[in-house]
Formats: structure tokens, sequence, C-alpha cells
């Protein structure tokens, strides 16, 4: 009988185990939506610039993956769109325009063109029940002393489907940039109670603002100011994160930590 007892004792505990373990992947396949990759590696002819596309492309059949498709494509055609006068609808359309753009400024200067540039990279940085965020990092170079490089970050709202503004990500966004602006100052070394410029920065005004680009991350709500936004080319992004348990009480959707 007590075998029997520990037996049926230790059966019990695995059914347990098994069931808390199919509702543990059954949350998680709740919650996260399926991606394979849209790739482009044009370098096809000597005449042609070379272009490298690598973003995520939504499966599912829902408003939010459409969603997240059509925000690509429409950061596609306006990293790679150069022809302001072609009618531009798609993501393949603006490759032709890049294409088309380079082989007109070749054919006008020969030899002296220096081949153009783009590069576009982008990945699901974050996420749960309520957002997620894709991370576009772009390189474009058509000539000049430099090319332009850009980190991008495209959050969306799952449970209504739509993409969010910067202001949508909080409730109470005032108090956020003050929060954000002791973090900056803290982590840049700049006194509390002097200008935010004062130790070289641009913010216009000499008055802190948030980045515009503002994204989820595993480690906390990631602020990048992209080049030339508060500070030289040659001083790069300017990055800050807020861990979530500084950033949770202003957040839109706080986390359970």
């Amino acid at each position: 009988m007590l075998f029997l007892y520990e037996l049926n004792s230790i059966m019990i505990k695995l059914t347990r185990y098994f069931l808390l373990l199919l509702l543990c992947i059954g949350c998680k396949k709740e919650h996260t939506l399926t991606f394979d990759s849209f790739k482009l590696d044009h370098t096809s002819c000597d005449t042609c610039p070379s272009i490298k596309i690598d973003i995520p492309n939504a499966l599912d059949n829902t408003k939010i993956a459409q969603n997240i498709n059509t925000a690509l494509d429409e950061e596609l055609i306006y990293l790679l769109n150069f022809d302001e006068t072609a009618n531009v609808q798609s993501v393949q359309d603006a490759i032709e325009s890049f294409i088309v753009s380079y082989q007109n400024i070749q054919q006008k200067f020969g030899e002296e063109t220096i081949g153009w540039e783009a590069e576009i990279i982008g990945e699901v940085v974050y996420e749960d029940n309520n957002i997620i965020t894709i991370k576009l990092n772009s390189y474009t170079f058509t000539g000049g002393a430099h090319g332009h490089g850009a980190t991008t970050y495209l959050n969306f709202e799952k449970p209504n489907g739509t993409e969010l503004e910067n202001h949508q990500l909080f409730k109470d966004y005032e108090n956020f940039e003050v929060l954000a602006e002791k973090m900056f100052r803290k982590k840049e070394g700049i006194p509390q109670k002097e200008g935010i410029n004062s130790t070289g920065f641009m913010f216009s005004g000499d008055a802190f603002h948030l980045s515009n680009n503002i994204g989820y991350t595993k480690k906390g709500i990631q602020l990048v100011y992209n080049q030339y936004e508060v500070a030289s080319y040659a001083d790069g992004p300017v990055v800050l994160v807020i861990p979530f348990e500084k950033a949770n009480e202003h957040l839109q959707y706080s986390l359970q930590l």
C-alpha cells in the first residue's frame, strides 16, 4: 500500500508539472508572432549600387502582422527613394529608383562617381503580450564626405494591432522626460544646474528633449539620438537606456517586474 501511495503521489506531481509546462508553452505561443526574413543582396552589375536588406517579415494573418509589414515597407521606401518625381508605390519601385538615380549620376560624372551603398538591417528586439518593437539599423552612402547611418525604432501595440507614436508609449510623457534628462546628465557628466549644452551637446534652444527614436528593449527603454541630432557626426550616435524599474511608472504598458 505504501508503495502504491508513493507512486500515486509521484504521478500527481508529474501530472501537475506537465500541465504547468503546457501552460507556459501555451502562454509563450500566445504572445509571440511568427517571422521569417526578407533578404536582398543586390550587386548584380558593375554600374549598380550595392543594396543589402535583411528585415523581419511577419507571417501571421493578423492586423498587427499586416501593419508591421506595411510600416517596414514604408521605411524601406523612405530610405531608398532618391527620385522625388518617380511614382514609387512599392519597395521594388524604391530599389529601382535608387539604382536609376545612381546610374544617372554615373552617366553624368563618369569615373569620378563613387559607388553608392544602402544597407538596412532589422530585428525584433522586444515582444510581450502588449508591445512588439522592431529596430532598424540603416546606412546609406550617396556621395559626399561620408554616409549616413541611423537607428529607427518601430513600436506596435499588440492588442489593437497599431503602430505607436513615441508619446503613446507613455501615460506620463512629461515626467518620463524629466527622468530621462536626469539620467542623461548623469551618464554624460553634465551638472544638473548647468545648461544641457554646457559640455558640448547641441540640443535646440539649450533644452533637453527626448529622442525621435525610442524603443522597448530587454534592458529597458532605449533612446537613440542619431548623428547630428544632438552632437557632431564624429561623436556618433548618443544612446541612453532607462531600466524598466525606473521607467515602469511612466509607461502606458508597465512590466511585471
